[in-house]
């Protein structure tokens, strides 16, 4: 245990103390994003701080709906779902202001399934990087659907037709978010409060639709914010007797809903790597390579973009989610926009990710086919200035159409089994394989209302 490591124990022993807790809240996040945890008694939590304490492996070894996969090696019947080891995180800790006087502390995976641990995946790439004398600086944006009805109401017709808080189309209206303080003041103070700040908050286009952009800072505490974000607003909304859902596309007619990351790289001595203002739009030669990575390697990451089979509802022409694998200078009709500023503010956009995407593993992807094009020097193709939508990729950027092939491309991809290792390659494709099975069971009202006569 370093020094810095325990010190965060003492201090965070030290709150306890003063605060006089007699539980603490425990969490750590799955592979699909979501938030499991429990409360920990005083004097347990406090042993566990030193030691670590076990959680059943199975919320590795089932889906959203908690249903057992039957295709995965590593948690399964197989290996009778015993215990995963967590270490908890006690610099992670924070305020839980919708629960009095409560504290939250993160967990990560270690020991047996510490492969499968998306924050683990993502911490050890970044130290990966850091070897090779780099850091990385990220910031998350959301596209959401703010629905003004409860889990009841909602849940009892099957979240079909939701009313949302606010109607038409009404992208940055100032009205809207003066009409709607509750939730706009609500949100932006339990953000602060829980210490993962917003940088700006808006109406989108669409009913309901609002968008969050989270401050930007280092990578592994930019991904930690982004999935507390999305578990959080979503807790605050049905205090409220509302609900947000992060769903890539919840309604056939609307812009889908988007997971956008911002990513620069720094050099040890904190300068921008991206940014070379002697070249054309500060693009530095690194950054090129890094945007040459992404885009050629972004069909074999497709899925820790897209993880639903949701997601690929969201991924058509003209609703604003790229469908190829492009990039231009401040465009946003491809998947990859070069932002150009400063020796600050240089950066690269991501805008394949939906809202719907792990963010951990998002970011992940990402800086993997990035990094693998700056060790290849991999050159982009020419950057597209118009309509991305209008231009026709050649077939190594067309992205998979389908969350099936996204899965197939991934366990293929030399690229994601060098950076997020082959263990975890084959527990998540695996579990890409099953949604789509999983789906494939079922009748849609789509085909129900094309077919049932007609055929």
């Amino acid at each position: 245990m370093d020094s810095t490591h325990s010190g965060s124990i003492e201090a965070l022993k030290a709150l306890i103390e003063v605060r006089g807790l007699k539980q603490i809240k425990v969490g750590l996040f799955d592979i699909d994003g979501a938030m499991v945890g429990k409360y920990m008694a005083r004097d347990k939590f406090l042993a566990a701080l030193d030691g670590g304490f076990g959680f059943c492996d199975v919320v590795f070894g089932w889906d959203l709906a908690d249903k057992l996969y039957d295709n995965t090696r590593l948690t399964g019947w197989g290996k009778g779902y015993g215990d995963a080891d967590i270490r908890l995180l006690p610099a992670s800790w924070r305020e839980m202001p919708l629960e009095d006087n409560m504290i939250l502390v993160q967990g990560e995976v270690s020991g047996r399934l510490e492969c499968l641990c998306p924050r683990g995946v993502l911490r050890r790439l970044l130290q990966r990087v850091a070897a090779l004398g780099f850091s990385v600086k990220a910031g998350f944006e959301y596209e959401f659907l703010v629905a003004d009805e409860d889990h009841a109401a909602l849940q009892a017709k099957r979240y079909r037709d939701p009313r949302p808080l606010g109607s038409g189309a009404a992208g940055y209206s100032v009205l809207r978010n003066s009409v709607n303080t509750e939730f706009y003041r609500g949100l932006l103070t339990l953000c602060d409060e829980m210490n993962m700040p917003i940088e700006g908050l808006h109406e989108e286009t669409g009913p309901g639709a609002l968008e969050a952009a989270l401050c930007c800072s280092e990578a592994l505490a930019a991904a930690d914010n982004a999935a507390l974000f999305k578990t959080f607003a979503k807790v605050m909304a049905q205090k409220q007797g509302r609900m947000v859902s992060f769903m890539a596309k919840w309604n056939e007619n609307h812009a889908g809903q988007g997971g956008h990351i911002h990513i620069s790289l720094l050099h040890k001595d904190g300068s921008n790597a991206f940014f070379d203002p002697a070249l054309p739009h500060g693009i530095s030669q690194l950054q090129r390579h890094f945007i040459g990575g992404l885009q050629r390697h972004m069909r074999d990451i497709t899925a820790t973009a897209a993880p639903t089979i949701n997601s690929f509802r969201r991924l058509v022409p003209g609703y604003w989610a790229p469908t190829q694998a492009l990039w231009g200078v401040d465009n946003r009709t491809v998947a990859l926009r070069a932002i150009p500023g400063s020796a600050k503010s240089q950066r690269v956009e991501y805008r394949l990710p939906g809202a719907d995407a792990n963010p951990y593993l998002a970011l992940a992807g990402a800086l993997a086919a990035g990094f693998a094009g700056i060790a290849a020097q991999t050159e982009p193709e020419a950057p597209i200035s118009a309509n991305g939508y209008q231009f026709e990729a050649p077939a190594h950027l067309q992205l998979p159409h389908t969350l099936r092939d996204a899965a197939q491309a991934l366990r293929a991809s030399a690229v994601a089994r060098d950076w997020l290792g082959d263990d975890f390659v084959e527990h998540y494709a695996a579990t890409r394989e099953w949604e789509e099975r999983e789906f494939q069971r079922y009748v849609t009202d789509w085909e129900l209302q094309r077919y049932f006569e007609a055929i």
